[in-house]
């Protein structure tokens, strides 16, 4: 078995994107401007984002038996992600999303099977030899608890995602999570719901003092702060670009992120390849198709 370099962990979702002229309100009609339908989940993209970079990155999750599980699975062989994905009956994790001309999106979330990946379903050999376990959130308070009990076992390094985590639980919820990640992953919308304070620098460093040694936290527009253990922090610009839809560039990020760490680059050099990274996410529709296949550091 090839030792990897990023294995993810995540629910696995099959997206349908819509295009709209603007997010309806309550009791209103909105028109459709065109739909899109395409794999996703937060891990999975960051897996994806780190393969088109060259990164040996592998996937654990679950599909249901149905059409949109086979795509998802047949998306990831393209993308030369090796996975230990399992079927289960019933139906493939769904998102819903609506995407409005300044690229801002809402969206609605179907667990579906995800909510039937336990730990006793875990490649822990495949995992354990990774460098990094990337996990993103579950809807299932049973997967929150197999995620604590990972991170509670796993030898290589963690990162975190909590994503929606951040606004059903709280932040002690999470601990067992954050104090054993390497990298701690969030927006600024996710750090405000889990803290209950947008003041990013006082939210890492809280996070920090928990036991992350490093703490991202992604600011849309104006960029990227990043701050780790050793007392260090950087707000970064993000890069100038047309924005088209804004769905998955905190994973791209990630990746970007990631990547940097993998080529032995610090905080700052890392935090600037993930905004690259996110900023070639957001110039198309969707949370994959703008995603670059090569960089430069």
């Amino acid at each position: 078995m090839s030792v990897k370099e990023v294995i993810g962990l995540g629910a696995l979702n099959y997206d349908v994107l819509y295009v709209v002229e603007r997010i309806a309100s309550g009791g209103e009609e909105v028109g459709i401007i065109d739909v899109m339908k395409v794999p996703g989940g937060s891990a999975a993209n960051t897996t994806v984002a780190l393969s088109r970079l060259g990164v040996d990155a592998g996937f654990v999750g679950i599909v249901g038996k149905d059409e949109e599980g086979e795509l998802i699975l047949e998306e990831f062989s393209k993308e030369g992600v090796e996975t230990r994905i399992i079927k289960e009956e019933g139906y493939t994790g769904a998102a819903i999303g609506f995407i409005d001309a300044e690229g801002e999106r809402a969206l609605y979330i179907h667990s579906g099977v995800n909510a039937k990946l336990h730990i006793e379903n875990i490649d822990m050999e495949f995992i354990e030899n990774a460098r990094f376990l990337h996990t993103s959130s579950f809807v299932n308070k049973e997967q929150l608890e197999m995620q604590c009990e990972l991170a509670r076992e796993i030898k290589s390094k963690l990162s975190f995602s909590p994503g929606m985590l951040c606004f059903t639980y709280e932040l002690e919820d999470l601990t067992v999570i954050i104090e054993r990640s390497e990298v701690v992953f969030l927006s600024l919308k996710e750090l405000k719901s889990l803290m209950k304070d947008d003041n990013y620098e006082k939210g890492a460093e809280v996070l920090l003092n928990i036991g992350a040694k490093i703490v991202c936290v992604t600011l849309g527009e104006k960029g990227s702060y990043v701050a780790d253990s050793t007392g260090e922090s950087h707000l970064i610009d993000a890069y100038p670009t047309d924005v088209v839809d804004t769905t998955g560039a905190g994973d791209a990020f990630a990746a970007g992120f990631l990547y940097g760490l993998l080529h032995e680059k610090g905080i700052y050099e890392s935090a600037k390849t993930g905004n690259l990274v996110a900023s070639f996410c957001i110039r198309e529709y969707g949370c994959r198709k703008g995603l670059p296949f090569k960089l430069s550091l």
